[in-house]
């Protein structure tokens, strides 16, 4: 249930999440100031008291979701660094084995061609579900298996081989980085700071004396909303490759139209 909310467009789960918390915190305040601020003697000058509390349960919880949302874009960013590096690879190793003979050139140049495409047509709508693609296995291992096949002649031949396979294992490296990185996402315990966290600051504010229930109710919509923007940034940010925020293959794009397309 949970892991469907990343495949749902933006443009509805903001607004979905802002009216949910927003009608929950109205159905809260006016449950608390029927039934429990009534049974208990507040006074207005204990606002004083409870709008410490407040102050100390919103620090606590805003320096808590500060982290995670720092470490949610952090995620973001240096995944989006792994694809642009690995588009960056494999341009590189397609101008390196550029530099081999017939047809040892044509394989290699066809063999990352048809990992590009692969790439950009199979893989990423796998990783756009959350699911590591493991198609790619077999059209690396061939471009391995031509590379290893291949007996440079001259010690031009061999600089551009030894090359080519520095190019080629930086290129695996980074591929696993990416793959690595699907399944990104913060654990279920952070996510219950984050969303409990909210109930707990929101439910604060339901315990000021306030004589007029018109300003209550404003003063907790509006910091209810604020929570849920908050909460909703960082769902839309936890699964770099998911949403409509999820990174694209257009670096390999880019690549395979400048360099590769027929």
């Amino acid at each position: 249930m949970f892991e469907t909310l990343f495949d749902v467009p933006l443009w509805v789960v903001g607004p979905v999440i802002v009216v949910i918390m927003a009608a929950l915190s109205l159905v809260g305040l006016e449950i608390v100031r029927r039934r429990i601020l009534t049974r208990l003697r507040v006074a207005v000058h204990d606002s004083e008291f409870v709008g410490t509390m407040v102050q100390s349960v919103m620090v606590c919880y805003a320096l808590a979701v500060a982290l995670i949302a720092i470490k949610v874009w952090e995620t973001h960013g240096a995944t989006s660094q792994v694809v642009s590096t690995e588009a960056a690879a494999t341009a590189g190793f397609w101008r390196d084995v550029s530099n081999y003979p017939e047809p040892v050139r044509a394989q290699l140049q066809d063999g990352v061609r048809d990992y590009v495409e692969f790439i950009i047509h199979q893989a990423w709508p796998l990783q756009r579900m959350g699911k590591p693609p493991a198609g790619g296995v077999e059209l690396v291992d061939r471009i391995q298996r031509v590379l290893a096949r291949f007996e440079p002649t001259t010690e031009g031949q061999k600089a551009f081989h030894q090359e080519a396979w520095r190019a080629y294992n930086r290129l695996i490296e980074v591929r696993r980085l990416r793959l690595d990185a699907v399944g990104n996402g913060l654990p279920w315990a952070m996510w219950s700071v984050v969303i409990l966290g909210a109930a707990i600051s929101i439910c604060t504010a339901f315990f000021f004396r306030v004589e007029d229930v018109r300003l209550h109710r404003i003063m907790v919509l509006l910091l209810s909303t604020f929570i849920a923007l908050v909460i909703f940034v960082i769902l839309a940010m936890d699964r770099p490759f998911r949403g409509d925020l999820g990174i694209g293959p257009e670096s390999f794009q880019l690549v395979y139209d400048q360099l590769m397309k027929r």
